[in-house]
């Protein structure tokens, strides 16, 4: 037999709590029995996003999510720029171009994060953009990138909307506080659930803009989406056993408390990075490293794809491959939503079996080894 471990930043885990509340007898989406459940799941939303307004529920991934931001904010022809720093930065251009917006690119090297002062004279060249698009956490890199600061350069002006598909419920992106004027995430990650439902929130100023834009929408029409929502229920047929799920989640979230899940999500980060360094390998992102997931330079000349497929295969251990041009280059390994100290162990001591099987040499629990000593901080 051989156990299987979900490593990878998304899909993740789901806990046997959220699996029996899926599990639940269907019923129908409009009766009072599912509007109670649904209200209290769009409530909690509002902790985690850390905003007074609407968190709106959409049956879709958290791409749904992204393109309803660009469909609902914006006109024809209307300027935006995208940071675009991995592939979910290519994503909000490939959004922003099929809905015919003229999209400046910002580019980022991989792993690396877009520095504010470079944000600021894009800004200063193009003073007729209406948007700002990016990811709070750049999945495919494993890179956060600085949106708070951003969010100080575009009070007042164009909309800053923020992917925060792999930071929501990992890392606190208090919405209101820092003022980000719409925000977006997914059901697969730090919400411990499948994939299935968007998320978005935003704020008033984002609200007034969804009035004059011209973009075509339908299924994604957020106006239509909250004046039911605000009755308890939604413009379509929802993913009910999903938001049954979802209740369950957030309830777990709230029991454990979010200083308690940030502080989680960091330490395991700190743990996974401290281990790649006692194996000797680099980090993708050393300078602003995701605590969602950590992206891990293979050593030269090995086959990142036959690793994984060992780790796979023959251990029962699913990371993440590199995208695009770090395809066969790094490994990403997940620590996010239902991710415990010992899975982080599982992956290291696994990680070194699978890289001394493929001849590089290892010493046997030197990563491991220091994983724990960081992994001890939570268990005092």
């Amino acid at each position: 037999m051989i156990k299987q471990y979900l490593l990878a930043p998304g899909p993740t885990p789901v806990p046997d709590e959220v699996v029996r509340a899926m599990a639940q007898t269907m019923i129908h989406h409009r009766t009072p029995q599912f509007s109670e459940v649904f209200a209290e799941a769009r409530e909690g939303l509002k902790a985690l996003f850390g905003t007074k307004n609407d968190v709106l529920v959409l049956a879709s991934s958290g791409t749904g999510a992204m393109e309803a931001a660009v469909s609902n904010l914006f006109s024809p022809g209307e300027k935006v720029l995208v940071i675009n720093g991995g592939k979910f930065g290519e994503r909000w251009q490939q959004i922003g171009q099929a809905f015919g917006l003229q999209v400046t690119q910002l580019k980022v090297e991989w792993g690396k994060a877009v520095k504010p002062e470079v944000v600021e004279k894009h800004l200063k060249v193009y003073p007729d953009i209406q948007g700002v698009l990016i990811q709070a956490s750049e999945t495919s890199t494993t890179t956060l990138h600085p949106v708070q600061e951003i969010a100080e350069l575009t009070r007042g002006g164009p909309l800053l909307v923020v992917d925060g598909v792999t930071a929501v419920g990992v890392l606190p992106v208090p919405m209101d506080e820092w003022g980000i004027d719409v925000l977006v995430t997914g059901s697969q990650k730090a919400l411990m659930l499948p994939p299935g439902l968007g998320f978005i929130a935003l704020n008033e100023r984002a609200w007034a803009r969804t009035e004059k834009a011209k973009l075509p929408r339908f299924y994604f029409d957020l106006r239509l989406e909250r004046k039911n929502q605000l009755k308890k229920t939604t413009a379509f047929t929802p993913a009910v056993s999903l938001v049954f799920g979802l209740h369950a989640s957030l309830e777990m979230m709230q029991k454990e408390g979010l200083e308690r899940v940030y502080a989680r999500h960091e330490r395991l980060a700190r743990a996974t990075r401290a281990a790649a360094a006692a194996l000797g390998l680099k980090l993708l992102a050393p300078e602003n490293p995701s605590p969602a997931a950590t992206g891990i330079v293979l050593p030269e000349g090995m086959d990142g794809e036959k690793l994984l497929d060992y780790l796979r295969e023959r251990m029962g251990i699913t990371f993440a491959e590199g995208q695009d041009q770090l395809k066969g280059k790094i490994i990403r390994i997940a620590h996010v939503g239902y991710i415990g100290a010992f899975d982080v162990l599982v992956a290291i001591s696994a990680l070194e079996m699978a890289l001394k099987k493929l001849g590089h040499p290892v010493a046997f629990g030197r990563g491991v080894g220091a994983a724990q000593e960081i992994l001890m901080e939570g268990l005092d």
